[in-house]
């Protein structure tokens, strides 16, 4: 079985599970140790920025997931696929926060509010490799010190270039009006991965329901049966957990999936351990579950940890919590639990 077929039945069974490592995630030592965390609790796909460096230090992560599985007792049963995602000027998730310091009075909410390791240092300086563009710096500044900037890179270029280092599907984040850049970014997508499913992340903060369907339809003429719609209800909102925080990517899944254009449907945006159980009692056929802000923050403590790399009992524990996420989300889902 080829690797589209193989990912296509995972989707027919409603049982796969994305890793967000995050769009603007390139701190490649916390996607390296992600990896190996999230490969070995049976994730299915891992999703990074569009960034070379990042893309083979996940696949690091996974080498090192498979050297390492054996001695914990645990055994991989699908090699995740590696995805890159993009977004267009205007979407949150590839913004970055830049602090003006003359307006600044560094009274440090900005650094209790960053979800990120060290995104902000003691200084307020951003560092664009760890900021994801979440937004919870500017809502904690009462100075109007911070703003947001969009950092487009020259995707023509480094794309072929991440799918020569291994990636083989793609995402695009268009939670923007912009229709023609959505369009014309799409079409890029489809261009470097012909082969196998790209993906686009939509949510209703700017489009109404309708302009969604709109969106979706006009991608779906594109693509045909390789399109994923991962439907986001609040981006990078996933720090607690419980029902209310994933409520809105359910209600923005059941919107697509009622439309009845015959998409694969990931469930992303404010996901948490509730997401599949809010689903499943929605009635609401996901076929996979994408965590990013959760996954990442649940196994931050062994993340963080100096001794992570040579210490196995570190990476046991944090696989044990890993692994109830990934399991209690995809038996929802697929019915089996």
């Amino acid at each position: 079985m080829g690797r589209y077929e193989q990912l296509r039945q995972l989707f027919n069974e409603t049982r796969c599970f994305k890793l967000v490592c995050g769009a603007g995630n390139e701190d490649v030592e916390e996607v390296r140790r992600l990896s190996t965390i999230y490969t070995i609790a049976g994730t299915h796909v891992l999703d990074l920025s569009a960034n070379v460096d990042v893309v083979n230090a996940a696949k690091r992560g996974i080498e090192i997931a498979y050297e390492k599985a054996s001695l914990l007792g645990k055994d991989i049963q699908i090699r995740p696929y590696l995805n890159v995602s993009i977004g267009i000027k205007g979407d949150p998730h590839v913004a970055k926060a830049k602090i003006d310091l003359e307006l600044c009075t560094e009274c440090g909410e900005c650094i209790k509010a960053c979800s990120e390791r060290e995104a902000i240092s003691d200084d307020f300086i951003v560092n664009d490799s760890r900021c994801i563009g979440c937004g919870d710096c500017g809502r904690s500044c009462s100075f109007g010190a911070i703003e947001y900037y969009y950092k487009k890179a020259d995707f023509e270029k480094i794309l072929p270039e991440c799918v020569a280092a291994g990636t083989e599907t793609m995402e695009l984040h268009a939670i923007t009006l912009d229709d023609e850049g959505t369009r014309n970014d799409w079409k890029l997508l489809n261009k470097l991965i012909p082969g196998n499913y790209v993906s686009m992340c939509l949510d209703r903060t700017f489009l109404s329901n309708k302009h969604l369907i709109e969106r979706v339809k006009e991608a779906y003429e594109i693509t045909g049966e390789r399109m994923i719609v991962q439907a986001d209800g609040d981006p990078m909102s996933g720090g607690g957990d419980d029902f209310n925080i994933t409520l809105q990517t359910v209600a923005c899944a059941d919107i697509v999936i009622k439309s009845e254009i015959p998409v694969m449907i990931f469930l992303s945006g404010g996901t948490n351990s509730k997401t599949g159980l809010l689903a499943k009692q929605c009635k609401v056929g996901a076929h996979g579950v994408a965590i990013g802000s959760y996954a990442r923050k649940i196994v931050k403590k062994y993340v963080t940890n100096e001794e992570f790399d040579n210490n196995l009992d570190i990476l046991k524990e944090a696989v044990m919590v890993a692994e109830q996420l990934v399991k209690s989300n995809i038996e929802a889902i697929s019915g089996s639990s």
